[in-house]
């Protein structure tokens, strides 16, 4: 069996408000649903100028724990959540979606988003998680939280206010957010 050599990777933008954002692509569930919260952020660049033109995509758990396999991500129907939402940033770098809490995936766990970030300039999307900032001892026994050095770990977690839950994401520099590798990526 040979091993094919990958190809040089290319910039991924700035072209995601021509062709990826769709009708209802940040609205996991419509705004106003019982139990609906806000997740919003700003992406910003080295220099902490926010980005106008970055994508952002979450995956979730259902309030439940569990693992969504709903189809219809790409076709919202105005009541089945799919655990997937899109959101391209607005002029001032901020984006925002209307979704549900998730909850976590096995007792004890840390309930978290999964959230990638496509950009001008980076070769390859981003992956990251926002967890949510409320279980305290679930977030000190997080194994991925633990294997960072305690200041990178807020990093990661979202705080709460007035709108809902916010995560900023810092590409590089002061504050930056920490990013995931996984095999094969």
């Amino acid at each position: 069996m040979s091993t094919l050599t990958p190809t040089p990777g290319q910039t991924v933008g700035p072209f995601f408000h021509y062709a990826l954002p769709y009708d209802g692509d940040r609205d996991l569930v419509p705004p106003g649903t019982v139990g609906a919260v806000r997740l919003h952020g700003t992406v910003y660049d080295g220099a902490g100028d926010p980005i106008p033109d970055a994508l952002v995509e979450i995956w979730q758990a259902a309030p439940d724990g569990s693992v969504v396999q709903e189809p219809g991500s790409l076709r919202r129907d105005g009541w089945t959540f799919t655990g997937f939402g899109r959101a391209s940033t607005s002029r001032d770098g901020t984006y925002s979606f209307s979704t549900l809490t998730p909850g976590p995936t096995e007792e004890g766990a840390a309930a978290f988003f999964a959230v990638t970030v496509f950009a001008r300039g980076l070769l390859n999307r981003l992956f990251t998680r926002a967890y949510l900032p409320d279980d305290t001892d679930a977030l000190a026994a997080d194994p991925l939280l633990a294997s960072l050095p305690e200041e990178r770990r807020e990093t990661l977690v979202a705080t709460r206010d007035a709108q809902g839950l916010r995560f900023d994401i810092r590409l590089q520099g002061e504050g930056e957010t920490v990013f995931l590798r996984f095999p094969g990526h």
